[in-house]
């Protein structure tokens, strides 16, 4: 096997085996950066949701209270749960966030369609158990045949206001009774953490993001790679494989009794000492050839 062949072939090892080790560590920088991501987006969005329950709670729910605890029909739009759910139904319709999906994941809520499940209540169990914790994320859950990613914060009531309506059914106004009955969402205590603000984003975005980022990254490295080669190629004919063979045909040539034939002016580097020694081994040879025909004649 030629040189460069074997050059060749020792660079595609190498830069295969670069490409597969640092793929492996790309994939993973990448995904986890996909996941900062939608953790970032997941938080803010949360911020927005706790916004809009400050303002329920601090604007609209003192204009609606009165209403509420004089008219038989419960005005829904008095709960800051409710106003945030709804703003969020509205504000998905927004094409980067259709896939987000939102939920106050309550132990006992006031609306049952709030109710933690079962993986939810894990989560918010291990806030409990942790309240030093902030937040939670992972691929833990598979939920209608989809995998999903979720963000979660713990959840707590931090509004006295709150607790009209939450502390025990006798404070709650008649008609908050009449449209969700007095067995849930009852005995909260200020700042207990009662359930988890929880975003859940399928999966396959996540990964979809990540996988699109390797492979155009991995694409550019592997295109700086062959270039790379090339120009080493390219580089070691011109540089060392041409001059080689050069050195070679003349010394063949003075082999057979060619005096003639020069290595000509070589540049100073180590090819060029090597062909400085093959013609001092032509001046040589060719002294000591004319010597032997001396004697001869």
């Amino acid at each position: 096997m030629k040189i460069g062949t074997r050059v060749t072939l020792n660079l595609i090892i190498v830069f295969t085996v670069g490409i597969l080790i640092s793929g492996i560590a790309l994939s993973n920088v990448l995904d986890r950066k996909a996941q900062g991501e939608v953790n970032s987006k997941a938080l803010a969005l949360m911020e927005m949701n706790n916004s809009i329950r400050n303002y329920t709670n601090e604007r609209v729910q003192p204009l609606l209270l009165p209403t509420v605890e004089t008219e038989d029909e419960f005005i829904p739009e008095s709960i800051p749960a409710f106003s945030v759910r709804e703003v969020f139904e509205i504000f998905r319709k927004n094409s980067e966030y259709a896939n987000f999906l939102y939920k106050d994941a309550t132990l006992d809520p006031t609306n049952l369609r709030d109710k933690a499940d079962k993986f939810e209540t894990q989560i918010v169990n291990k806030f409990k158990q942790n309240p030093n914790k902030n937040t939670l994320s992972g691929y833990y859950r598979t939920k209608e045949g989809t995998k999903l990613y979720y963000t979660a914060r713990p959840f707590s009531i931090t509004n006295k206001a709150c607790l009209e309506c939450h502390s025990t059914p006798e404070r709650a106004p008649k008609s908050h009774i009449a449209t969700y009955g007095a067995e849930n969402g009852f005995g909260w205590e200020l700042n207990e953490i009662l359930g988890t603000q929880i975003i859940y984003v399928p999966a396959e975005n996540i990964l979809k993001n990540a996988r699109d980022s390797f492979f155009l990254i991995t694409g550019i490295v592997v295109m700086i790679f062959a270039v790379v080669i090339i120009l080493i190629n390219l580089l070691l004919k011109t540089t060392v494989l041409q001059r080689i063979k050069k050195i070679a045909s003349v010394a063949e040539q003075v082999s057979v009794g060619n005096m003639n034939t020069s290595f000509g002016k070589q540049n100073k580097d180590e090819i060029g000492d090597l062909a400085e020694a093959f013609n001092r081994m032509k001046y040589s040879l060719e002294i000591a050839m004319n010597m032997i025909n001396k004697k001869k004649n």
